[in-house]
């Protein structure tokens, strides 16, 4: 309860800087090049338009994918429902793995909680996801495919984001500083993550029953395919198909949150030495 207090403690005595740091992290990010910050939209909406040109102009090799009311979708709108939020998580794990080395000089210059930057990283790659999102449902439209009332669950499967991966970083974060391997190990097995999340392929067509159920724990599973559930499998996630994946979820946050509030605890007097 201490870790708890401190916590929000430094938050709420930084909630203005918080917001503003947030904003200059997009800006630092890319400053230097000639489109600044948009280069945030750019590069993932080049990996949009490869997925395309591979899935639906290529290959075409990938079905179409129907939902539940019989609706059938192109498997490139599939792909991309799922691949966005990964744009938000793959950023988490390698910069914001990085983030408390990255503005070390708040920690070692002047009295800033350390507790409060994996917040404001993982603030301006939320706006960034929120953009992208938007993007996401211009293509939909475009395709035919207009928002329905299941819509309303985006900002549920955001704030899930957030959630997890806020602590996620400060937890990385916190040991990537007192031992650079780890940071290493972390980011290196971005790639894994992503192979093993289902954003690639439907788990629900894993031959293996114990492997389907297997990938399922994956918190990173049951985020990306809450979105496709949003656009195109219409299913609620405190519904029968997905209540028992919700409990698990919110099981992994309350988890993730305890261990990285004791770990911050135990170094963050030893950062700023370190740093």
């Amino acid at each position: 309860m201490e870790s708890v207090k401190l916590f929000v403690q430094e938050h709420m005595a930084f909630k203005k800087q918080l917001v503003v740091l947030a904003k200059a992290d997009v800006v630092k990010t890319y400053r230097g090049a000639s489109l600044g910050w948009l280069w945030a939209l750019i590069k993932p909406s080049i990996t949009i338009f490869v997925y395309f040109f591979a899935f639906s102009i290529g290959i075409r090799a990938s079905k179409p994918v129907t939902n539940t009311a019989g609706v059938t979708f192109p498997f490139f709108l599939w792909l991309i429902g799922g691949i966005i939020p990964w744009f938000y998580v793959s950023e988490m794990m390698t910069q914001g793995t990085d983030c408390i080395k990255k503005y070390s000089y708040l920690v070692t210059k002047m009295r800033f909680p350390v507790s409060t930057i994996p917040t404001f990283v993982s603030i301006s790659k939320m706006l960034i996801n929120m953009i992208l999102t938007g993007v996401v449902i211009i293509i939909y439209c475009i395709y035919g495919h207009f928002p329905t009332i299941y819509y309303l669950q985006i900002p549920y499967y955001m704030l899930c984001q957030f959630l997890l991966f806020t602590p996620f970083a400060l937890f990385n974060a916190s040991l990537s500083v007192i031992s650079p391997d780890y940071g290493n190990l972390i980011k290196s097995l971005t790639t894994a993550v992503f192979w093993l999340s289902g954003i690639m392929y439907n788990i629900d067509r894993v031959g293996s029953h114990w492997l389907r159920k297997m990938l399922r724990i994956n918190p990173v599973t049951y985020i990306c395919s809450g979105y496709r559930d949003c656009y195109i499998n219409q299913r609620w996630f405190f519904g029968e198909v997905r209540y028992k994946s919700t409990l698990g979820f919110f099981g992994i946050i309350l988890l993730m949150w305890t261990v990285s509030l004791f770990i911050y605890k135990k170094t963050r007097k030893d950062l700023p030495d370190v740093l």
